[in-house]
């Protein structure tokens, strides 16, 4: 009588690694991606939270006594909407989240600085695709485009 010995040979052994292996990378792929997304909607969040925190600022007699602060090209002026606490903790993280910097701009719609920005605007590129951004601006829109400063007016365009 001839004794079979059971077990799987070492070329089954590395078909069902290698198999293995492949669905391990694809299910990794579809994780980065829904990463990047999840990544996206915390930005959007951020961001929709910034329009009632700015609205809070504008009434606030303490902070904005009816403006947004000193007209401004970048998130870090003293005195302005962006150094608010709230807002600048959300800039922080939305920045952390995209890994790209804020645009930030508040203008008062006259020539040169101003203490009294009447228009703001925010926009920072998404994760999941860098070539576009989220911007919010002071008007109420939420779109992906960027912030600007046009003719001394902050809004997305």
């Amino acid at each position: 009588m001839q004794s079979k010995k059971s077990g799987f040979t070492l070329i089954e052994l590395l078909v069902v690694i290698a198999i293995i292996g492949i669905l391990s990378s694809v299910v990794l792929a579809s994780l980065n991606a829904a990463r990047a997304k999840g990544a996206d909607v915390a930005i959007k969040s951020d961001f929709s939270n910034m329009r009632s925190q700015a609205a809070i600022y504008y009434d606030d007699p303490t902070k904005g006594a009816g403006t947004y602060g000193v007209d401004t090209s970048v998130c870090t002026d003293s005195g302005s909407l962006f150094t608010d606490p709230t807002v600048a903790n959300a800039i922080v993280h939305a920045q952390t989240t995209s890994g790209a910097t804020v645009l930030c701009f508040a203008d008062d719609g006259v020539p040169g600085v101003g203490t009294a920005a009447k228009t703001w605007a925010m926009s920072v590129p998404l994760k999941s695709d860098p070539t576009v951004s989220w911007c919010v601006d002071s008007t109420g829109v939420a779109a992906s485009t960027t912030a600007t400063l046009i003719a001394d007016v902050a809004s997305c365009q």
